[in-house]
């Protein structure tokens, strides 16, 4: 149970989310340099806030990963977080450098999230 379950003071959860974000209008911009320096900051950010990116994938178009988020912060808070730091780390390392590049606007407004299901038979009582 303690390598399934992580613990606050007064609960044990395991909370994972499947999240997607994509950058503004679609475009494929994530390449070379940028996908590279997306994965540091995504896992140095995801620290900062107690959470853990569990799996990932920097697509071309998109960024679809698995992300452990404790019960004391919200889902859209996180994602939030994660989106706003990481554009402007972009902006202020990308800036004039990349053709497809506009300010801090890297990201599109919103994302997509699901649960991740955990089987029955693999849970064990409490």
């Amino acid at each position: 149970m303690s390598e399934f379950y992580q613990s606050l003071f007064h609960s044990k959860w395991n909370c994972k989310y499947h999240v997607v974000v994509v950058p503004k209008y679609r475009r494929k911009a994530m390449f070379l340099e940028i996908r590279k320096y997306l994965g540091l900051i995504f896992h140095e950010l995801a620290r900062q806030k107690e959470c853990r990116i569990v799996e990932g994938h920097l697509l071309p178009d998109s960024v679809p990963m698995c992300i452990e988020i404790p019960p004391k912060h919200s889902v859209a808070s996180v994602i939030g977080f994660l989106k706003g730091k990481s554009a402007i780390a972009i902006a202020r390392q990308f800036r004039g450098k990349q053709r497809n590049f506009e300010g801090e606007n890297f990201w599109a407004r919103g994302y997509a999230v699901s649960m991740v299901v955990v089987f029955l038979e693999y849970l064990q009582p409490l």
